[in-house]
């Protein structure tokens, strides 16, 4: 979809009576998205590539880098124009974002006062829905398009209850029990720094993010795994730590100055291969708290259970869904909350954990997992093929 006020808006033609999937994909770099549809249902059948079982939504929530399927049949009262919509969710208090609406148009083929859309216009046409068709002026080439109803952008009951009708298709065996356990804190903090451009936070500092207070650095020699498979030392430690090194109120609002300032690393966790391991992100109120979609490399997981404040097990574990929870590669974690995942380690290698929200990533909200190799051919990591290009070359 383009943004509202561009010249050109993309149309998606639609015969009516047929029921068409659309996989929307949220290509954004730093921004969380509702999506609606005016005057139409969406069923939700899939979310990051893996089926879910389907529900009716007249709204979807996608963080950058997210995938939702849904199924939309073409029965509206009126076949005519329908903008389908994607609005910004900022979960964050007092900070800025980009409140404009990009747009598409669902288009129903020969429907009245609308202009054709092109021979063999629907699903089969060259013109469905994988190659949309753009318009120079849109709101002129017919009648007004109907807009849909997003909700605010800060509607955060909106997007929780998104989030928590997301499930497998049916009953799930979950991995257990968990051998490696890691409590990890995601959020903002404050670096000390020198007047400047790049100097743009209060009193001398500049924002930077971290994941148990340590703020990750991605090396600029050689990458991760290489360092790792060629035993090459001093790119990494394996010293992030399992649990933060301080405990506090985490969503408080008035989280001590002292603990804002995170320490720079890159600082990797080791896993046994064939480990149970179980991730509890749990999100900060230092700066501002906001909800964050962290991402795995390598593995899908597990959502058992997501909450606002502060997680703790003794009460939490008793909501967790153990029955059918949904397989994600990215998690919305609540603002101020917290959510618990959990994935068998049987892929071998090196893989980045680390917020979606681009400038979260380079600000340092990421740590990698180092998964060992295990006893097999099938169970180690591949060398690298011949040609592989070196990095900073």
């Amino acid at each position: 979809v383009h943004v509202h006020h561009h010249t050109e808006t993309s149309i998606i033609p639609v015969v009516a009576g047929e029921t068409n999937l659309v996989r929307i994909i949220n290509a954004a770099m730093n921004s969380e998205l509702f999506v609606s549809l005016a005057g139409h249902k969406m069923t939700v059948v899939a979310a990051d590539a893996v089926y879910t079982k389907p529900f009716e939504t007249t709204v979807v929530l996608l963080g950058p880098g997210q995938t939702t399927d849904v199924l939309v049949t073409a029965h509206a009262a009126a076949p005519g124009r329908y903008y389908l919509g994607a609005r910004v969710y900022a979960s964050a208090q007092n900070v800025p974002f980009d409140n404009t609406t990009a747009t598409a148009i669902f288009q129903y083929k020969n429907a009245a006062g609308c202009p054709p859309t092109g021979a063999g216009a629907g699903v089969g046409g060259h013109t469905g829905l994988g190659r949309p068709r753009s318009s120079g002026n849109p709101g002129r080439a017919g009648p007004a398009p109907m807009f849909p109803m997003l909700p605010a952008n800060n509607d955060t009951n909106t997007a929780t209850g998104f989030s928590n009708l997301i499930r497998s298709p049916g009953p799930v065996k979950v991995p257990g029990p968990v051998t490696q356990e890691v409590f990890t804190t995601i959020g903002f903090g404050l670096f000390n720094c020198q007047p400047g451009p790049f100097c743009q936070g209060p009193n001398n500092t500049r924002f930077g993010a971290s994941m148990n207070n340590v703020s990750f650095q991605l090396p600029n020699t050689v990458s991760l795994l290489q360092a790792h498979y060629h035993r090459i030392p001093g790119v990494f430690t394996e010293d992030f730590p399992a649990r933060p090194p301080v405990v506090f109120d985490y969503t408080s609002q008035n989280v001590p100055r002292a603990l804002w300032q995170p320490v720079k690393g890159t600082r990797l966790y080791r896993v046994k291969y064939g480990a149970v391991v179980q991730m509890v992100f749990q999100d900060t109120g230092i700066f501002a708290a906001e909800e964050h979609p962290m991402h795995i490399h390598g593995y899908h997981f597990y959502v058992l259970a997501t909450g606002f404040g502060n997680y703790n097990p003794r009460r939490d574990e008793a909501k967790f869904n153990m029955v059918d929870p949904p397989s994600r590669n990215t998690i919305g974690v609540p603002v101020g909350g917290w959510a618990v995942v959990r994935f068998l380690a049987d892929n071998p290698g090196v893989w980045l954990v680390h917020c979606h929200i681009d400038a979260h990533l380079t600000g340092g909200l990421a740590m990698a997992l180092v998964v060992e190799d295990g006893k097999t051919e099938l169970q180690t990591t591949m060398p690298p093929p011949l040609d592989l290009p070196l990095c900073g070359l």
